[in-house]
């Protein structure tokens, strides 16, 4: 296992993945462990420092979420944020309790003492409260160095044993200087160097996978969405080409034209490409289901079958391939801590018994603008790189309810003049995410002097960094204007559109 400068320790914060995202940003490496990680699974990463997530439980409930109490005893700084604090006061002797109100969103911290953890910081910066308990006494040896109007102990620190704990989120975007403090803690206080970037992540990778495979023969899933094309390009560059088996499965269920887009996007790279027609084969598993975790279940096994089926006509496979994110990952299992599972991801959660291959997931542990900069330092073309992120059961989790031919046929032509005017407006590329969803909800209309009685399409366009959390986008309204004018005059089916304006959280980005 190779050093992990900072590990963070995840107590079930919304936020935790933040954290690494800023750090890493920082050049600093990191990993999301769970809270209960044993001792020695910490200590052979041989961190320089530990940092504690925020989480949703309480100190003081009776099952509270407890660190391996060897973290306090390794002598390494670390710092605790909100339900790291609360952990941080209560071990040591202070006293944790609910607080009369619960706090949430912006207070201005007012440095009350020089510490090492604020170089840089503006007294009164913004920062991003959202707690329910607080602390009412901190333990001996520590001493408040900032406040808030209504924290006595917004920031505290023993700085002798270089233990620090905020009461805010310093991870999040409303934190202004918030970064700023965790690279403090991380470089100055820890003494990480600014070692990661994705051209060392590069290197190393390609040498995992060609010590993992070593002679043998890797099957490799691709969409032509970015992370399977990151992930094929990894391997190109890793393996010989009679070792790389890749596989486009044109299972039905992609956007309009994208089956012969995917073709010459892997001719153009120079990568062999074998391409199966599995319309006929998905949309009858498919014909009658309607619950979302069941499509997404079914579209992914029936990916490994048909995968399994075509490793049977090469000698030595015993490798698949897969795309899986870390966003993936945390939001189909919680592998990474107490964090509450929200949707399955077909490409999560390991392989079914029957299956004799070994995974290689060389994306797992890293977010999706972290993709992006991988697939540059490999040399993928910008239009590539920039296409917006399709999710691995495609349309069927676009339509809601029934997949059938009309359902798909009426949600590729919206979304493809979707697409069209986003790119002549110039909006594609300052937006993280853009699609139509068919709300198989049919509403009256008139058209012409003729009733209608058809299908209602929903335009989704979102602003993210990584898919954890998401803004609905501003689009101008002439452009959703044409957008809806389109749909409405082009498509037979379709006689209203409406756009979404839920941001994430509450709402996911898919609609399933």
């Amino acid at each position: 296992m190779k050093n992990v400068p900072i590990v963070i320790l995840d107590f079930g914060s919304q936020y935790t993945q933040l954290i690494a995202r800023k750090l890493r940003e920082s050049g600093v490496y990191c990993e999301v462990v769970p809270y209960r990680e044993k001792l020695e699974d910490i200590t052979r990463r041989k961190p320089q420092g530990i940092i504690l997530s925020g989480g949703p439980a309480s100190v003081y409930s009776e099952d509270a979420y407890k660190p391996d109490n060897g973290i306090w005893d390794l002598g390494l700084p670390i710092l605790g944020i909100c339900y790291g604090m609360q952990l941080i006061t209560q071990h040591f002797g202070g006293e944790v309790v609910p607080a009369d109100h619960h706090e949430y969103g912006k207070a201005k911290l007012n440095i009350i003492k020089n510490s090492p953890i604020f170089d840089g910081v503006n007294n009164d910066s913004i920062v991003w409260m959202s707690h329910g308990d607080k602390a009412v006494s901190i333990p001996a040896g520590f001493e408040a160095i900032g406040v808030s109007e209504n924290s006595p102990y917004a920031a505290i620190a023993n700085e002798d044993k270089k233990l620090y704990a905020f009461q805010f989120h310093p991870e999040v975007h409303h934190s202004v200087e918030g970064v700023t403090m965790l690279k403090n803690f991380a470089k100055h206080i820890c003494g990480c160097e600014s070692t990661w970037n994705m051209g060392s992540f590069a290197k190393e990778k390609i040498a995992q996978i060609k010590a993992q495979v070593g002679t043998r023969k890797v099957l490799c899933g691709v969409s032509g969405g970015v992370d399977s094309s990151v992930v094929a390009a990894l391997l190109h560059e890793a393996l010989p080409a009679d070792q790389l088996v890749c596989v486009f499965v044109d299972q039905g269920l992609l956007r309009k034209d994208e089956a012969s887009q995917v073709q010459d996007m892997f001719r153009m790279l120079g990568i062999n490409l074998i391409t199966i027609n599995a319309q006929k084969l998905f949309l009858d598993k498919l014909a009658g289901v309607t619950d979302p975790e069941r499509k997404r279940k079914i579209i992914g096994e029936t990916f490994i079958e048909v995968f399994d089926e075509e490793a049977k006509k090469h000698t030595d496979v015993s490798f698949l391939a897969q795309g899986t994110l870390y966003t993936d990952v945390i939001e189909s299992v919680s592998v990474k801590g107490p964090s509450k599972t929200i949707k399955s991801h077909h490409n999560v959660g390991g392989l079914p018994d029957w299956m004799t291959f070994e995974l290689v997931e060389p994306l797992r542990e890293i977010f999706k603008d972290e993709v992006r900069k991988l697939g540059l330092e490999l040399g993928l073309p910008k239009d590539m790189i920039g296409r917006h992120p399709f999710p691995g059961p495609g349309l069927a989790i676009r339509v809601m309810g029934e997949v059938n031919e009309n359902a798909l046929r009426l949600i590729r032509e919206s979304d493809a003049i979707m697409q069209q005017e986003l790119k002549s407006s110039g909006y594609y590329d300052k937006v993280w995410q853009a699609f139509t969803v068919l709300l198989n909800v049919s509403s009256v209309g008139v058209m012409g002097d003729n009733r209608t009685y058809d299908n209602t399409v929903c335009v989704r366009m979102v602003e993210s960094v990584d898919g954890m959390t998401a803004t609905f986008a501003h689009i101008p309204h002439d452009i959703l204007e044409g957008i809806s004018r389109r749909i409405i005059n082009e498509i037979d089916g379709i006689n209203r559109v409406v756009y979404d304006i839920s941001s994430k959280p509450p709402a996911t980005i898919e609609w399933e």
